[in-house]
């Protein structure tokens, strides 16, 4: 058994460990959905945009703050989704300067033939974890980690250039 100053002494490592697996784990999943999303004429940006409001129409911010990303990062997808025409933005009875982005049939239809690459992906990966318990171990373990941070860390509306 270890004391306290020990595991205390562990303790970065650890952090530093799981950010990095962390980061990898996002370029790994990057990689995968520009894979999976270039068939149907979109990028994983495009792709994660267009899902954010499928089902139900939503503002830039709104979109950035489900995603944990920045707004202008998602403004710039979005005026190239309704450039594209994937995408149109509608008016807000809420706010009348923040336009509500919701898909088009054609970024409907866009994201729709990403389905089954998606689901044949899923059922990979599942099966290298273990099956679909496996995969929602993995799961429930990468939310917990994000509840964690968001309980530690200010909100991003707290946070400059957001």
């Amino acid at each position: 058994m270890t004391d306290g100053t020990e595991a205390a002494e562990e303790l970065p490592a650890l952090l530093s460990g799981t950010a990095l697996s962390v980061f990898r784990l996002n370029g790994q999943f990057l990689a995968v959905s520009e894979r999976l999303s270039r068939p149907a004429g979109l990028t994983a940006a495009r792709w994660q945009v267009l899902g954010a409001v499928l089902e139900e129409p939503l503002p830039v911010a709104g979109i950035a703050r489900a995603m944990g990303i920045t707004r202008q990062s998602v403004q710039r997808v979005a005026d190239l989704l309704v450039e594209a025409r994937l995408a149109e933005y509608l008016p807000n009875p809420a706010h009348r300067r923040a336009k509500l982005l919701a898909p088009t049939e054609a970024g409907v239809a866009a994201v729709r033939a990403i389905i089954p690459g998606h689901r044949e992906f899923a059922g990979q990966l599942a099966e290298q974890l273990g099956g679909a318990a496996g995969l929602k171990e993995v799961r429930q373990a990468l939310s917990r980690l994000s509840e964690a941070l968001d309980a530690l860390e200010p909100s991003s509306a707290d946070t400059p250039g957001s």
